[in-house]
């Protein structure tokens, strides 16, 4: 049995691609909700969208500050590990779900496989570097979504018979759901090519006010452009208003502000944009894959292969870097990349097919002895 890890809606999306190709072997595998994303909105819609199975189990209690969330997912996760002793737990991504379940398996001897490991921005006010560094670290059998991840990983001394690249396991959702596309443009009466997409939520855009107004000034650039749909993450809408900009925020011109969208209506839209503008690093990775220019509101990426490969372009929340980059879109003088080795829809398979291997002995589990 193989237990599959997921909280947050990035991780119902990458373990999508995993969870199909395991049953396609044949291997048994059950999925632990964390809990993390807890509402309908935020984790059921994306399970009915991916064509997942209902969780075999969804924690309960997961609130608060990163550290009681961190506590909550360690025992939950535990308690579970301990009743139905997988062969290995499979954990995706970089957000507090990830780290927490690799630390706990790690701690009871349950061997840990990391999917998307070895991405790294550099950049330790990030929670999710945290995140990043120590999974990997944990982990057993590390998998890689993209060339540049394999130097990181050597560099941080471990051992390279525990690496293999799989490519990224995001474009095999993604193709999932073009293959199905929804009628959201018509639902909201939208043009294909005639508007862009943003999202925004990182702590470091949005959690002080300084930040939030920056944020702010850099999405008003956007939005008196082009018609800018913005489906609002929570976090954002609750700091927004913390911070008494939330009456800016709405008021904004051109833009709308909707509620958050399942996989597949986001897909969707994101398809039939012009451009998007965001903090996410998943839609880094989705807009490469589809040629569509994107503008990063961060000061850097732990997925530079969008940049030098894809359609992304880092311009942070400075307006005259949005400003122009914008301008150069709308000219038809956007970026325009090509996609990375593995970025091919089958990221799901090579996965499933190294953790076989793995299960079979190449390499070995760690569970006793130094770690890397």
């Amino acid at each position: 049995m193989i237990t599959l890890v997921a909280g947050t809606r990035p991780n119902i999306v990458k373990i999508a691609p995993v969870w199909r190709a395991l049953r396609a072997r044949n291997v048994p595998v059950r999925i632990l909700h964390t809990g993390q994303h807890f509402d309908a909105s935020m984790s059921e819609v994306f399970f009915r969208d991916l064509g997942l199975p209902a969780p075999a189990v969804i924690l309960e209690g997961v609130r608060g500050s990163q550290a009681e969330q961190t506590a909550a997912i360690l025992v939950g996760v535990e308690t579970d590990l301990v009743s139905h002793r997988p062969q290995a737990v499979i954990v995706v991504g970089d957000v507090t779900s990830t780290m927490a379940a690799a630390l706990a398996a790690s701690k009871i001897g349950v061997p840990v496989v990391h999917v998307e490991s070895g991405l790294r921005s550099r950049d330790w006010t990030m929670p999710e570097e945290i995140n990043r560094i120590i999974t990997d670290q944990l982990s057993d059998l590390l998998l890689t979504p993209s060339d540049d991840a394999t130097p990181n990983l050597l560099a941080e001394g471990i051992d390279k018979q525990r690496i293999a690249f799989v490519g990224n396991v995001m474009i095999d959702s993604l193709r999932y759901a073009l293959e199905r596309p929804s009628d959201v443009l018509t639902r909201l009466g939208l043009e294909r090519g005639r508007y862009a997409v943003t999202t925004l939520h990182r702590p470091a855009n949005v959690d002080t006010a300084d930040a939030m107004n920056s944020t702010l000034a850099a999405l008003e650039v956007v939005a008196e452009r082009i018609t800018t749909l913005f489906p609002v993450h929570p976090r954002t809408v609750a700091r927004a208003e913390t911070l008494g900009v939330a009456a800016r925020l709405r008021g904004m011109k051109n833009l709308r502000m909707i509620e958050p969208l399942g996989y597949t209506d986001f897909v969707t839209l994101l398809n039939g944009s012009e451009f998007a503008a965001t903090d996410s690093g998943g839609i880094q990775e989705e807009t490469t894959a589809l040629g569509i220019p994107c503008l990063t509101m961060r000061e850097g990426t732990e997925r530079p292969v969008t940049v030098t490969e894809g359609t992304n372009t880092i311009v942070g929340t400075d307006v005259q870097r949005v400003a122009h980059e914008v301008g150069e879109i709308l000219a038809g003088r956007g970026k325009r990349g090509g996609v990375p080795a593995g970025w091919d829809g089958r990221a799901g398979e090579r996965i499933a097919d190294a953790l076989l291997r793995f299960l079979a002995g190449t390499p070995s589990a760690k569970t006793v002895g130094k770690r890397a």
